[in-house]
């Protein structure tokens, strides 16, 4: 328990398990969307399924994970036909 007030002190914080899944959910549908991109020569579906796989490594607040997972989400359900 010491341990875990020091790694907060230096700043590093445990995700939280709405973040985990966020990050699991929107990596999984990422990875559909990359995969359907490449198979029909769909650019921005292509890139739509990367951004959705790579972003949650730089974004750190849970509410904008999902904020931004579900507006990426809903640009590949318009592109995906």
């Amino acid at each position: 328990m010491n341990e875990l007030k020091q790694l907060e002190a230096l700043g590093l914080v445990l995700p939280t398990p709405a973040y985990i899944a966020g990050a699991l959910l929107f990596g999984i549908v990422g990875l559909v969307a990359f995969r359907r991109g490449r198979k029909c020569s769909q650019a921005q579906l292509t890139w739509t399924g990367v951004a959705l796989m790579l972003y949650p490594y730089v974004i750190y607040e849970t509410w904008l994970l999902w904020a931004l997972g579900i507006a990426l989400c809903g640009w590949v359900y318009v592109k995906w036909n």
